[in-house]
């Protein structure tokens, strides 16, 4: 019985939390898709612990972050158009949730070509809103 009710006390709590990573992920995707790779790297913390695990690792605040895909994603081809599926997010304790999911980039020949992968979040739920504390992306 006190399980059934730490449930339905947590309930509205849990899927809040799924709604405001889940317009992360979304406004994310936005921000790529017109170019603005600034907004795209505001959604990680603003901190030397922040991480990014892909090729290589990457550390540091929003502007290691927007550095790294500076030099990956220069140009409009390169970025090309991002889209993530099948997104499941996971409470990790108060404040805290893992995103899991898939990313795609339909790009030209020129920009790379099409590209694909999964990625698992760690977000910190923060003053300013959650932001991703490590991103890795495979």
């Amino acid at each position: 019985m006190l399980r059934l009710l730490v449930i339905l006390y947590c309930a509205p709590l849990l899927f809040s939390q799924d709604a405001a990573v889940r317009k992360v992920l979304s406004d994310s995707e936005a921000a790529w898709n017109r170019g603005d790779l600034a907004t795209f790297a505001s959604y990680y913390e603003d901190s030397p612990d922040t991480t990014f695990m892909g090729r290589e690792v990457t550390r540091g605040g929003t502007q290691a972050i927007l550095e790294r895909y500076r030099r990956s994603y220069g140009t409009r081809e390169k970025m090309g158009v991002l889209t993530f599926s099948e997104i499941e997010v996971r409470p990790l304790g108060a404040g805290y949730a893992l995103a899991l999911g898939k990313f795609s980039l339909k790009r030209t020949s020129e920009g790379g070509g099409d590209a694909s992968g999964r990625f698992t979040l760690v977000l910190r739920q923060t003053k300013s809103g959650w932001k991703i504390i490590h991103d890795h992306s495979s």
